[in-house]
């Protein structure tokens, strides 16, 4: 373990990835305490309509006078909840079925891997447009088209990691000792696959947020007045370029925060498998 922080330690880029991400889940938790107007996040104030930032409210305000930082904080927790419920669910439906096409084979392999096919040969981001244009736009329905298009991603890693570890000695040596198939795949196959389940989900981490945040701009994510940056980022349209500040900081925010989970998930990438390590 000593070593493996070492080398992680050793790629400024990664580190820097994982500085971020620790301070935006900081942020996240603290979120109403951070906020300097946390009521903003609901309520409007036509008054204070299009301020620019200054010393009362650092980020400017928006079209219905809600201050922008507060917005962006607020932002940060439904982001990486939204990553979060999306990663984890995607990898509750992927990695099981992986490891039983890949432990199994024959017709189980060929049925999970076709429907795996069929997904993967459709763009992410038109799938997760087309499946949330069919559900009732909500928070709830971008998170189900995001799940749906990313856990075909987890089954092909667990399914050729899996297949890799069939005939291992200490799965054969298991096998004639009688243990059944699901301790096999859970309790020692899956602990021996789990870093490249682990980089594919911290870019998924990424990749969740991204998405979300297109479904958000097309109307197809959380609704009017949840401060979700995609959604902010919608509603300064009509305001560019005179009030700059009301587009800007949503999306950099979404920027940053993608940006660093990349960085961390090359970092990780970099250690699981030196083969792919990034020329510096």
């Amino acid at each position: 373990m000593n070593l493996i922080w070492l080398k992680f330690a050793r790629d400024r880029s990664a580190l820097t990835g994982l500085v971020i991400v620790a301070l935006v889940a900081l942020i996240a938790l603290l979120a109403y305490q951070i906020a300097p107007y946390p009521e903003d996040a609901f309520s409007s104030d036509p008054m204070r309509r299009l301020r620019p930032p200054g010393a009362e409210h650092l980020l400017g305000t928006d079209s219905l006078g809600r201050d922008i930082l507060s917005r962006v904080v607020l932002g940060t927790r439904i982001a990486l909840g939204i990553a979060l419920s999306v990663v984890t669910a995607a990898m509750a439906i992927g990695v099981p079925l992986g490891l039983v096409a890949g432990y199994f084979g024959g017709w189980r392999s060929e049925a999970v891997m076709r429907v795996t096919d069929v997904f993967l040969a459709v763009p992410q981001l038109i799938l997760a447009l087309a499946l949330a244009q069919l559900l009732r736009p909500s928070l709830e329905s971008a998170m189900a088209a995001l799940i749906l298009t990313y856990w075909p991603f987890f089954t092909r890693i667990v399914y050729a990691e899996t297949q890799r570890l069939r005939h291992a000695m200490f799965v054969e040596a298991l096998e004639g000792l009688g243990a059944r198939p699901l301790r096999i795949m859970f309790l020692h196959i899956l602990p021996n696959i789990a870093s490249p389940i682990i980089v594919r989900a911290t870019i998924g981490m990424g990749y969740a947020i991204l998405t979300a945040a297109v479904l958000g701009f097309l109307g197809m994510g959380a609704p009017p007045p949840q401060p979700e940056w995609g959604l902010m980022v919608a509603e300064s349209r009509d305001y560019l370029p005179d009030a700059w500040w009301f587009a800007t900081f949503p999306g950099l925010a979404i920027f940053l925060v993608v940006f660093a989970f990349n960085l961390l998930g090359d970092g990780l990438r970099d250690i699981v498998d030196p083969r792919l390590r990034r020329s510096r």
